[in-house]
């Protein structure tokens, strides 16, 4: 299949803005690749150190018969639904590394946090920068330097993005990526998302409500909507960094154990002396647009416009939101996956999951086949499911969508255009996720109501004073602004607790927006939300200009987020300030102080929200 002009455009543009930073990237991973094995090139002592807790067999296979040694780095606590099960991973892959004539050692952990318990709380503003944490401990993980190759245990939000910078840290390593599956489908999204905005209103108490919410998160594994999480695995997939057809098979299905199994062999196939693959040699430009395109074509979380250009620097690779939406423009939308649909990801698994969808960008030209992948096969493998045959584990065609309402061809897409989109104007540039607004939503143009916190316009739709606004200005609308929110004021939490309150404001008729420099991630949903504004308003961006009662479209069609301000009045303004006892309370309790260097040093959303620069 002939590649897509625009595909193939896009790619050729990053490849020649990155070929400096690449260039040096990869210079790097080859002399480091080049070097003697960690056990022969250390002193005598530092390898007796690192092998002091092996098994006298194991000690022998390192330093006598030279053989390969695998570090661990996992994510794992029990905390996180999705992290639970990777507690008896280790033991499992190192007894399958033995049985291959290996060694294995768990090189370290990394902290690994829930958003969905810190939402709404101090600690979501840890979380951004936890993966950039997540990726330093990951560097300190492989920093003895004793390793061979490398297996990644993580599955969510921030904790993918941040082994994976810390992973290409270390490009001279092969290395696959474990995940863990999700937990069955409980109480669906729609109907936990019903309860959710009947709280805010009200109408249901908090028994109720936790009721609802123990249904839908009941179990070990992820979370079953399309949200970060999730996102994260279709993209491993997509870059061919897992075992095909890895992500979405059940923590308890007999089928887990054989897949994690065999990633343990396919690390092994990729080691020096046998295809010798660095995971900094696989992540190239192409790889990366193939994330890209993924992402795009399943309506996935916007969170990954900031997480993958950041991913793509720790590998010399220069991207922007400018290819996204170039990228946006010709990737159709193939699924619909809550919250762009009814269904979650087991119904997306079973419709074909991630195998029909790169199997449909492979033969639109939408995706590049001539990538590396931990596979020798290449990525078409990643077209294939798993399954066991005979007590082996072996991998059958995905045929045609077994459910036209999750999961179309790309000649008969729900959309000819991807899940995302670039929003430029005087407003700054932000995205927009509109695989889940309705069309008569995709243009809002309303009074602006500005707010300092998300606690503030959550007090103002109880008192019913943002209804009140809605229909008393003329114009049966707002945009709610709440600013303050990016990486440098205060971490750029995510601000779902807003969802339910706009949603019912939405609901009820009424022309609602949100506009912030914070972020949404794969949980937005049906009300049209432009996040990520860059520059934020604490860097002196132009939300910081706005005023209340400042009419502001939001035009998704036509790419637009603009304040209908006269030019010369706009110039003549001066920024607002964040005070400083909310610049103090941004920094304060429950460890916010740690990261004050992180806030300081971050770069804006659209260069990866970086703090390692």
């Amino acid at each position: 299949m002939q590649m897509n002009s625009v595909v193939a455009r896009v790619t050729d543009r990053i490849r020649e803005r990155s070929a400096p930073t690449r260039d040096a990237y990869l210079r790097q991973v080859d002399e480091m690749a080049a070097r003697e094995r960690g056990s022969d090139r250390l002193g005598c002592a530092n390898v007796a150190h690192a092998i002091a807790a092996l098994p006298a067999d194991d000690k022998r296979k390192v330093v006598v018969q030279r053989l390969p040694n695998i570090g661990i780095v996992t994510a794992y606590n029990d905390v996180i639904s999705s992290h639970a099960p990777y507690a008896r991973y280790p033991e499992l892959i190192k007894d399958e590394a033995r049985r291959h004539g290996a060694t294995c050692q768990v090189a370290g952990g990394v902290p690994a946090m829930c958003d969905g318990v810190t939402q709404g709380t101090p600690g979501m503003e840890l979380s951004l920068f936890s993966r950039d944490v997540i990726a330093m401990a990951t560097a300190v993980s492989l920093s003895h330097d004793v390793f061979d190759a490398a297996l990644m245990l993580g599955i969510c939000d921030k904790i993918v993005p941040g082994l994976l910078i810390g992973a290409l840290h270390f490009g001279h390593l092969p290395t696959v990526f474990v995940p863990g599956g999700p937990m069955a489908s409980g109480l669906s999204n729609s109907e936990k998302a019903q309860v959710r905005e009947q709280a805010a209103q009200g109408l249901v108490g908090r028994e109720a409500l936790l009721e609802s919410e123990m249904k839908a998160y009941h179990s070990p594994g992820t979370c079953t909507f399309y949200g970060t999480a999730n996102s994260n695995q279709m993209l491993m997939e997509a870059m061919g960094l897992h075992v095909p057809g890895a992500a979405f098979v059940h923590p308890g299905d007999g089928l887990r154990e054989a897949l994690t199994r065999e990633a343990v062999r396919t690390v092994l196939g990729n080691v020096r002396g046998r295809r010798f693959l660095p995971i900094g040699r696989q992540v190239d430009e192409r790889c990366i647009v193939n994330a890209m395109a993924a992402l795009l074509a399943t309506g996935g979380s916007t969170n990954h416009l900031i997480h993958w250009v950041a991913v793509a620097r720790a590998a010399g690779i220069r991207i922007d939101w400018d290819d996204f939406s170039d990228l946006s423009s010709v990737v159709p939308l193939l699924a619909r996956v809550y919250p762009n649909g009814q269904a979650d990801v087991n119904g997306f698994q079973a419709a074909g999951g991630p195998g029909f969808v790169i199997r449909e960008l492979l033969d639109a030209g939408l995706m590049h086949e001539d990538v590396l992948a931990v596979r020798e096969e290449g990525l078409r493998a990643y077209t294939r499911a798993p399954a066991a045959e005979g007590g082996a584990l072996a991998w059958r065609d995905i045929g045609e969508t077994r459910d036209p309402a999750i999961l179309r061809p790309a000649a008969d897409p729900f959309s000819a255009t991807g899940g995302c989109k670039l929003l430029t104007g005087n407003l700054g540039r932000s995205v927009i996720k509109v695989s889940a607004v309705p069309a008569d939503r995709h243009v809002i143009e309303a009074p602006a109501r500005i707010f300092d916190t998300q606690e503030a316009l959550q007090a103002a739709f109880q008192s019913g004073e943002l209804e009140q606004g809605c229909r008393a200005n003329g114009s049966n609308g707002l945009v709610c602004v709440v600013r303050w929110q990016g990486p440098q004021a205060n971490g750029m939490p995510e601000l779902h607790k807003l969802t339910p309150t706009l949603a019912v404001l939405q609901g009820k008729g009424l022309r609602v927006a949100l506009v912030t420099d914070g972020r949404m991630s794969g949980a937005s949903g049906k009300v049209p939300a432009a996040i990520h504004v860059s520059p934020e308003a604490a860097a002196g961006g132009p939300l910081a200009l706005l005023r209340d009662g400042d009419i502001v479209r939001l035009d998704a069609d036509q790419g637009r987020l603009q304040a209908l301000v006269p030019h010369e009045e706009w110039i003549r303004r001066e920024p607002a300030k964040i005070t400083e006892a909310q610049q103090a309370a941004n920094g304060a309790r429950l460890g916010r102080e740690l990261f004050a260097s992180m806030r300081r040093n971050a770069t804006e959303a659209e260069q990866g929200a970086c703090t390692w620069l």
